[in-house]
């Protein structure tokens, strides 16, 4: 049992170490006074400062910045609803038909879907800009809340709905002061998935961005195809430490939560 869980652990941090030497790589050559990442010359803080005089990149990164807050905060709310709407459905079959087509999206290949959505909006005449953006990154994170929320609601103890309701709540009491507390949890990890999505994707961006707007993904692909700028390594960087400081924030937030819902039923059981 002992060898089986050294081997587990082994294995573990060997995955972890393939997956973050890029990332550091990448990082390590960012303080290169270079051109490119043939050898590591002077440390030095240039590509920073080239960065953040960069006035078309930081637009594009606080762009990049809103349509993720944006867009992972109405697809929160969009499948948080879903999640409860299909969590009310009686019959098996509906429910698994419901959850097969919420699916679709999750694993279908990201180039079919950025296509389907540009075909969409062509066919409806709708311009390629911020708009068609939004509304892609919202459609593909809408499963991800789906999915997050789902199992908190099957968890939930719904003698607690029939309680509030006897004790005359109605229906939007119910669910505010009920429902929404239980499933918060899920309603986080959600709207974290959808953040993290939005921020990374780029095959979908691709297809339905247009002259007018621009993501970082995207930018920092047409810049790659111009030349490695080390001045995209250091861009990297700091949305490597951006998405370092949600995960961190959503890890102590759920970390405290835990711990408070201990302290409850240790209260409970004495």
């Amino acid at each position: 049992m002992r060898k089986r869980i050294s081997f587990a652990k082994t294995y573990l941090y060997l995955v972890l170490i393939v997956l973050y030497i890029p990332i550091f790589y990448l990082i390590y050559f960012s303080f290169s006074s270079g051109k490119n990442m043939n050898k590591f010359q002077h440390f030095t803080l240039a590509h920073y400062q080239t960065l953040f005089t960069d006035n078309r990149l930081l637009a594009i990164f606080l762009e990049t910045i809103i349509l993720a807050l944006l867009s992972s905060l109405i697809a929160t709310i969009i499948g948080t609803m879903g999640a409860i709407a299909i969590s009310q459905v009686r019959r098996k079959r509906h429910k698994n038909m419901l959850l097969a087509l919420n699916n679709v999206l999750m694993v279908s290949p990201d180039v079919i879907i950025g296509a389907s959505f540009l075909v969409f909006f062509t066919a409806l005449g709708i311009g390629l800009n911020f708009g068609s953006v939004l509304l892609s990154h919202i459609a593909f994170s809408v499963p991800i809340v789906v999915l997050m929320v789902l199992p908190r609601l099957n968890e939930m103890d719904y003698t607690l709905v029939d309680a509030a309701r006897d004790l005359g709540a109605n229906g939007y009491q119910v669910f505010s002061n009920v429902i929404i507390p239980a499933i918060l949890p899920g309603i986080a990890s959600g709207l974290f998935m959808a953040l993290t999505y939005s921020l990374d994707d780029f095959a979908v961006t691709f297809f339905v961005t247009g002259n007018g707007f621009s993501t970082l993904s995207v930018e920092i692909y047409s810049r790659a195809r111009q030349g490695i700028d080390l001045e995209i390594n250091a861009l990297s960087t700091v949305m490597f430490l951006f998405v370092l400081v949600l995960v961190v924030i959503y890890y102590f937030m759920t970390t405290k939560r835990s711990k408070k819902a201990k302290r409850m039923m240790r209260g409970l059981i004495k």
